[in-house]
């Protein structure tokens, strides 16, 4: 009888990692269609260089040691017109003194500062730009984090494609730039070989995308107007998921920018990375339900290992796990090294069975429990909005 469900069990696993092999190929493929429009776009007459006036907000909390660099990358851009609004909701953050170095060494730059003494609702982040929207002067908004580093030419890209009217908000890839901790190096191992090459096949099998990356969300003033405003939003964890799949439902694009932006990632513990990653996938379960519970594809090589080990062996199981480690590594090199430009992720790819295995560990556990910790608080997940745990 053991042996009986051992095989059944093998066999699932084998079937479960047969799948994963079409995954990793329809990555591959969505990789190469990214790489090819990044050519076309590279030819002459390939972007538009007509820029309108953008406001770009940047809610802030706190400092981290890359910062300053970060912030100050937004003020150097080329041949555009823009301002810099930066929001914080107390008056004493730390983040005040950096925005003023800022305006210190840009006195030319439009750069300003608002308090948001208002808490319109637990994320914290989408009430301050709801009060900082109010002081924008421009008709295009641009929103990202403190902790992206832009280039030089990033608004004039990142603006492009809405001289298209039917396109209605524009999003970007980014790779992380880890830190010493191993927790910074499984996070960016992970953004560079799994997460991007995930938004890069939701894209191929959908046609388009259908939701925001928190490192750019570029649109129309009367666009966000039209989905309710960040005050819609102020609910929700995964603000930068909704905003896009309420444009896209609007009948409008969402186009993904090819800029690739870096983010810096803090020294993260292993428990801090834990903690980040569950909140993280309990933020993707509620906002793509039935897309998060087929990411149990996606763990290729831990299913072709079970099923090495309950198969005892057998010949069929060692040439499956071959292929799978094969076609991960691929996936991994082609998004991280080509599509991302992640010069490090060669070096971290040593980390890559321990970082698959620990995200099938947080995927089990985020299908059950509705607790997540963001910024020192706990809260719970309700279909995806925040519900503030009283200590």
């Amino acid at each position: 009888m053991i042996h009986r469900i051992a095989t059944l069990i093998a066999t699932a696993a084998g079937a479960v990692a047969v799948c994963s092999t079409g995954y990793y190929v329809l990555c591959l493929w969505s990789a190469a269609r990214c790489l090819i429009e990044r050519k076309g776009l590279a030819k002459p007459g390939g972007t538009i260089k007509t820029v309108p006036p953008v406001s770009v907000l940047k809610p802030l909390k706190g400092t981290d040691p890359e910062m300053y660099e970060n912030l100050r990358s937004h003020c150097v851009q080329e041949d555009s017109e823009y301002e810099i609004i930066f929001g914080v909701s107390d008056p004493s953050d730390s983040a005040i003194q950096v925005v003023e170095r800022l305006r210190r060494e840009f006195p030319q730059r439009a750069i300003s500062l608002v308090v948001c003494p208002k808490r319109l609702g637990p994320n914290t982040k989408v009430s301050n730009l709801a009060q900082m929207l109010g002081t924008a002067r421009y008709k295009y908004i641009v929103v990202n984090d403190s902790d992206i580093r832009v280039p030089r030419d990033y608004l004039q890209r990142i603006t492009s494609p809405l001289a298209n009217p039917q396109v209605g908000m524009v999003t970007c890839l980014y790779r992380g730039v880890p830190n010493s901790t191993l927790g910074s190096q499984l996070e960016s191992l992970g953004i560079s070989t799994d997460f991007s090459a995930g938004v890069l096949a939701a894209r191929q099998l959908e046609g388009a995308v259908r939701f925001g990356l928190g490192s750019t969300l570029v649109l129309r003033r009367r666009d966000l107007e039209m989905i309710g405003g960040f005050e819609a939003l102020v609910d929700y964890l995964g603000d930068d998921y909704e905003i896009g799949r309420r444009i896209a439902e609007r009948g409008l694009k969402v186009e993904l920018s090819d800029v690739v932006l870096e983010t810096f990632l803090p020294l993260y513990t292993l428990r801090q990375f834990l903690e980040h990653q569950l909140r993280w996938g309990r933020t993707i379960r509620d906002s793509r339900r039935w897309g998060y519970f087929g990411l149990v594809v996606t763990f290729g090589w831990p299913w072709a290992v079970l099923a090495l080990i309950l198969s005892h062996g057998t010949l069929w199981a060692w040439k499956l796990l071959a292929l799978v480690v094969a076609l991960r590594l691929a996936v991994a090199i082609v998004t991280g090294r080509f599509v991302l430009q992640d010069h490090k992720v060669l070096t971290l790819l040593p980390l890559l069975p321990l970082r698959d295995l620990v995200a099938l560990l947080v995927w089990i556990g985020s299908l059950v429990g509705h607790k997540v910790i963001w910024r020192g608080d706990s809260f719970t997940l309700e279909d995806g909005k925040l519900v503030r745990i009283k200590s």
